[in-house]
């Protein structure tokens, strides 16, 4: 199992600016995934007060993505890391944003919870999208994990199951756009429950994402656009 620390370094205070970035990754992570598991909670139980509390809450994650933003560029210029320092420090900036857009795709899971709430809609429409909802919430727990622990086995892991959240995505369509053939009255309930379809789909994305920075850190392998069978044998082979 492949793993890397950020310890080590010459410098001590590198090692610790250098740990007090990757906490401050990881509390941005466990913030975007409580706002994740409230706005599923909220959509599956039609809980708007909740929904709100997702959607007021949402600037702090915007907040976060700055402050660690400003506290790597502080710490380029003062310190100048090279080689796996660097590595580092571009995953931190790469896993960021992805986080900040993970954040973005639950509150627009929220809004539409408020929508269907107010619509009323049949629960037939929860059903996929809450298995959905639970595979990628485990997609980016399991990411998170992964960065925590630099382990390049378990992000791939991670990263395996991005397919799996694609053919749920289409199934719902499939399932939805039959509801709206059976009876038109389900239309604009339908189409609400497409676009929380298609956020979760995207949070697959970014959670996969976070996993190939987690490699590239470890590994020093790029391994953005490749398939599973290919990432696959880019870590075998070390």
């Amino acid at each position: 199992m492949a793993s890397s620390s950020v310890s080590g370094h010459i410098s001590k205070q590198f090692d610790q600016d250098l740990e007090d970035v990757r906490e401050n990754v990881l509390k941005m992570g466990g913030y975007v995934e409580q706002q994740l598991a409230d706005a599923l909670k909220s959509l599956i139980e039609a809980d708007i007060e909740l929904a709100e509390q997702v959607l007021k809450h949402e600037y702090n994650v915007n907040k976060m993505e700055v402050d660690i933003d400003e506290e790597v560029i502080h710490l380029l210029a003062r310190r100048q890391p090279a080689a796996g320092d660097l590595r580092l420090t571009m995953a931190v900036i790469k896993t960021i944003t992805d986080l900040e857009r993970i954040g973005d795709e639950a509150q627009k899971i929220a809004k539409m919870g408020l929508d269907l709430a107010e619509k009323q809609g049949p629960k037939a429409y929860y059903v996929g999208i809450n298995s959905m909802g639970n595979h990628v919430f485990r997609m980016v727990r399991g990411a998170l994990d992964a960065f925590a622990r630099m382990d390049t086995q378990a992000a791939f892991l991670v990263a395996k199951e991005e397919p799996e959240s694609d053919t749920q995505y289409a199934a719902i369509m499939r399932q939805l756009i039959t509801y709206m053939m059976e009876d038109p009255r389900s239309i604009s309930g339908s189409l609400d429950a497409m676009w929380t379809a298609r956020a979760l789909e995207r949070i697959g994305d970014h959670a996969r994402n976070i996993c190939e920075y987690v490699i590239y850190f470890v590994e020093g392998k790029d391994v953005r656009h490749i398939s599973i069978e290919e990432l696959e044998k880019e870590i075998s082979e070390d």
